[in-house]
Formats: structure tokens, C-alpha cells, sequence
């Protein structure tokens, strides 16, 4: 197994902490628009915002598996 490089690394723990992050943001806003009644629209926004995250955050994770093949 190759030992894994510093960049490498740190790529991997920020999409970590991105998702992570994302999550908790992403479940107590929903929890929050259900309380006040937040409209569908605003909603769906937030789920796209978390959706981009997420995204994001497999690109890199999959650049850092492709890079260490």
C-alpha cells in the first residue's frame, strides 16, 4: 500500500469535515423550515445548496482515489 501524501490528506479530511458540516446544517434548517413553515421553494434551495456539497465533496474524494491508484 502507498503511504499517503500530505495533500492527499488533507483533501480527504476537508471533504470529511465539509460533509459532516453540510449535514448537521443541512437537517437543522430543515428541522427549522418546518417549525416556521418555510416555503416549498426556500426548502428545495437548501436541499440543492446541500446537494452541491455533497457533490463537491465526491469530486475531491474521487480525485484523491484516482490520484493514489
Amino acid at each position: 500500500m502507498k503511504p499517503v501524501d500530505t495533500k492527499s490528506r488533507n483533501q480527504t479530511r476537508l471533504a470529511s469535515v465539509v460533509i459532516l458540516i453540510t449535514m448537521v446544517v443541512w437537517m437543522a434548517l430543515q428541522w427549522i423550515g418546518g417549525k416556521i413553515g418555510l416555503e416549498a421553494r426556500y426548502v428545495f434551495l437548501l436541499d440543492f445548496f446541500a446537494l452541491a456539497a455533497f457533490a463537491w465533496s465526491l469530486m475531491v474524494l474521487i480525485r484523491v482515489w484516482l490520484r493514489r491508484q
